[in-house]
C-alpha cells in the first residue's frame, strides 16, 4: 500500500508534467472506486493546473474552482503518458493535458479515488480530522509526550493514527521505532519525553530517506517512470523475521498490532 513517501514521489513525479498545463478533457471509464467519483469533477475541465499538493496521503491538484484529489488506496498508480497510449487492465482514468500528454490512473483493486473539493467551501471530511505533516513544524516531540499521556494502545499505533501525525505507516513506523529503540508493544502514555523526542527526530529522518529513495516497493508500489523505489534496500526491521538485527544479530521478529504485522529487535528495542 503506497504510504507518504511512495505519494509524496508520486507527486515529485507528476507535478512537473502537469503545473501550467491545461486540463482539457477528463475521462472516466470506471466510475465506482472505494467512493463513486461525482460528477463535479468536469468542472476542472479546461482549467489550468495551478498546482499539485499533498495532504497526507491525498493528493491534490488544483485548478480556479476547485481541486481534484486523488488517493492511491491499496494498488493504485499514476504514470504520465501519451494520451494515445494503448490502455493497460484497470485504467480507470485519464486527466488529458492540452500537449497531448494525460495522467493516467489504475487501480486493480479499486480502493483509490478520485473526489472533488470546491474552492471556497469547508473541506471534505476527511481532510479536516487529519493530524499535522511529520515533516513541518507543526509535528514534534511536545506533541507526541502531550497525546499520548494515559494512552494505554500500543505505541506503534498510536503514531500511525492519523489524528496524532499523518503518513506514519506500517513500514516506517516500524524502523522509526527501531531506530528510536522503543520496543512497539509498549504502552504510548508509558513512553518518556526524551523517547518521544528520538522518535520524533526518527520519524523524521526515515520518511526523508525514503522520499530520496524514491520511497519502497515491496509488492504494488513503482514511481510514476516506472522505476522501483530504492528504500527497501535500506529496511532494517521490517520483513525481516528470523534474519539477525543489523546492529546486534539478535534475530528480527514479528507480531501482529492492531491486525498489521510489525517488526522489532528485543534486544535494540526496550
Amino acid at each position: 500500500m503506497p504510504e507518504l513517501p511512495e505519494v509524496e514521489v508520486s507527486r515529485l513525479g507528476i507535478s512537473p508534467h502537469l503545473t501550467n498545463r491545461t486540463l482539457k478533457n477528463i475521462i472516466v471509464r470506471q466510475r465506482q472506486l472505494r467512493w463513486p467519483i461525482p460528477e463535479e469533477v468536469y468542472q476542472a475541465e479546461g482549467q489550468v493546473i495551478n498546482s499539485v499538493r499533498r495532504r497526507a496521503k491525498y493528493l491534490l491538484i488544483d485548478t480556479a474552482p476547485g481541486s481534484l484529489i486523488l488517493h492511491l488506496g491499496m494498488s493504485g498508480s499514476l504514470r504520465v503518458v501519451p494520451a494515445n497510449t494503448p490502455l493497460n487492465k484497470h485504467d480507470h482514468l485519464d486527466l488529458v493535458l492540452d500537449n497531448g500528454q494525460c495522467l493516467r490512473f489504475n487501480d486493480p483493486r479499486r480502493f483509490g479515488a478520485c473526489l472533488w473539493q470546491a474552492a471556497g467551501e469547508p473541506q471534505l471530511e476527511m481532510l479536516t480530522r487529519l493530524g499535522p505533516e511529520p515533516l513541518s513544524e507543526a509535528f514534534d516531540a511536545d506533541r507526541l509526550y502531550t497525546l499520548s499521556r494515559k494512552r494505554q494502545q500500543a505505541v506503534k499505533n498510536f503514531i500511525m493514527d492519523n489524528q496524532v501525525v499523518v503518513g506514519v505507516g506500517n513500514i516506517y513506523a516500524s524502523e522509526s521505532l527501531f531506530m528510536a529503540g522503543i520496543d512497539p508493544r509498549k504502552a504510548a502514555g508509558r513512553v518518556g519525553r526524551q523517547a518521544y523526542e528520538r522518535l520524533a527526530d526518527c520519524i523524521r529522518e526515515v520518511l526523508a530517506q525514503a522520499i530520496t529513495q524514491g520511497g519502497t516497493t515491496l509488492k504494488d508500489f513503482t514511481q510514476v517512470d516506472g522505476n522501483p523505489g530504492y528504500f527497501a534496500q535500506q529496511l532494517r526491521v521490517y520483513g525481516r523475521t528470523g534474519k539477525p538485527c543489523l546492529v546486534c544479530e539478535e534475530p528480527v521478529k514479528s507480531i501482529t498490532l492492531g491486525q498489521r504485522n510489525s517488526f522489532y529487535c528485543p534486544r535494540c528495542q526496550r
